[in-house]
């Protein structure tokens, strides 16, 4: 016979929100492993003593954090999400009754107290902390590189010179607002010029990365490399030059806020500059990065290499196969390079000229970092550097994850600040999984009320 189902008309329930969640579920370790103490702390000063309480800071970092863990994009439809699902509602502390926040309520402390107190940084750095003492970050080696992400705003909305930008976009829009005051301020993270500016997201650079042009940012993740924790987060307009400086930030950022200096750090060749090699020496830091040498991108045409000069560092002078020398004659602080020549009757008389130069004298630019960059190249063949080049591709597959299963393709708020929140948020989110998958808290299996 076929069943039919009725509502149950019972008067009173038996029902707790923890025994229909299951054990299992990530929330639950999620939950066990947070310590919202470091966030009221720091929240605590841009709250007034008086007045009426205000909504609970931790409700809604617990809900923002059920929308980066599960992809939920939408701030509305996260209060959906959250007001429907049991799960949600536990781990939100809110019961069957309690009130789920309106949307409004985030866009509200999100640009004002949140902003103010930069507490994103302070719960990926709880977060971080939590994963040194759990014994997953060695920090004797490091990884560094920058992903492209969408910025909101349109790529048909665009302007060419910071004078339009004046004249056609809203002053007082906060993204607007913002830009114009770190271009007064000289803020180098602008440096690099740009070809298009948006009128709606200036701070976001445009970028051919991806073929078509796009507005958007780089996020900048430095991991350490053997469990593939994410240290540090670095949010930049995606311009390329930015990526060496938000290295630099963030080496010096967990230097200062972890005590931790590498040992190693492994990136790919856009890092391989003769100044951040050299920078990285000077912090006694190995550098496991392909070297960029532009010095050999000019046409060759069977013509002696580089290579086959030998430099005689006690006389400062280059030794060309012809055994002649080549002298130090000029230093051109522009594009930081020396100027190496022989004299034209050196070369007028060389029996090999047709092999060396189609010119009157043979010319050697070397850059000022030329040492140490020889000291990289030279381990580019080891097997420290075959094996970096390895951990380095743990960078690239945490990017895949936040585009893939995270669904984190563009991004929801404008401006460097909004960039800054969103990349901090997904890092702490990408960080969390990995505590809890490799190191599970303890959590007691929740027994099932027993109807008397």
């Amino acid at each position: 016979m076929m069943g039919k189902q009725d509502a149950p008309d019972e008067l009173f329930y038996k029902f707790r929100l923890d025994d229909h969640v299951p054990a299992d579920y990530p929330l639950r370790a999620v939950d066990a492993v947070l310590d919202f103490d470091p966030l009221r702390t720091a929240l605590k000063e841009h709250y007034s003593h008086t007045g009426r309480p205000s909504i609970d800071p931790e409700l809604m970092f617990r809900m923002l954090l059920i929308g980066y863990f599960f992809g939920i994009r939408s701030e509305r439809q996260l209060c959906r999400e959250v007001h429907l699902n049991l799960a949600y509602r536990w781990f939100c502390r809110l019961g069957l009754e309690g009130p789920v926040p309106d949307a409004s309520t985030f866009s509200k402390n999100r640009y004002g107290r949140f902003r103010e107190s930069d507490i994103y940084r302070v719960l990926f750095e709880d977060v971080v902390d939590q994963c040194r003492k759990a014994g997953l970050v060695p920090g004797e080696g490091f990884a560094v590189d920058g992903s492209f992400v969408h910025g909101d705003a349109r790529r048909d909305l665009r302007v060419e010179s910071v004078d339009k930008l004046r004249d056609e976009a809203d002053a007082s829009a906060r993204p607007v607002r913002e830009y114009l005051e770190a271009l007064e301020a000289a803020d180098p993270v602008h440096d690099g010029g740009a070809k298009y500016l948006s009128p709606t997201d200036p701070a976001a650079a445009w970028n051919t990365k991806e073929g078509r042009g796009r507005f958007g940012y780089f996020t900048n993740y430095m991991i350490d490399t053997v469990n593939a924790v994410i240290v540090d987060v670095e949010a930049t307009p995606a311009r390329m030059a930015q990526e060496i400086i938000a290295a630099k930030t963030m080496l010096d950022r967990i230097a200062e806020v972890h005590d931790m200096e590498p040992d190693i750090l492994a990136a790919d060749k856009g890092y391989g500059t003769g100044p951040f090699l050299a920078w990285l020496k000077d912090r006694e830091v190995t550098a496991h990065i392909p070297v960029l040498d532009r010095q050999g991108q000019g046409p060759s045409g069977g013509l002696f290499p580089r290579e086959a000069f030998t430099f005689d560092p006690e006389r400062n002078v280059f030794i060309c196969p012809n055994g002649k020398l080549l002298k130090h004659r000029m230093a051109v602080e522009a594009t930081r390079i020396h100027i190496y020549r022989p004299t034209v009757k050196t070369c007028e008389a060389c029996p090999i000229r047709s092999q060396c130069t189609r010119g009157l004298m043979r010319t050697l630019s070397v850059p000022f970092d030329d040492a140490v960059r020889q000291q990289v190249i030279a381990l580019q063949d080891t097997p420290a550097f075959l094996r970096s080049r390895l951990l380095r591709r743990k960078v690239e597959m945490l990017f895949g994850h936040m585009k893939r299963h995270f669904r984190f393709t563009r991004l929801k708020l404008r401006g460097l600040s909004g960039a800054t929140e969103e990349f901090l948020m997904m890092a702490t989110v990408q960080n969390l999984r990995r505590l809890i998958r490799m190191r599970p808290p303890d959590i007691p299996i929740p027994r099932r009320a027993v109807p008397a």
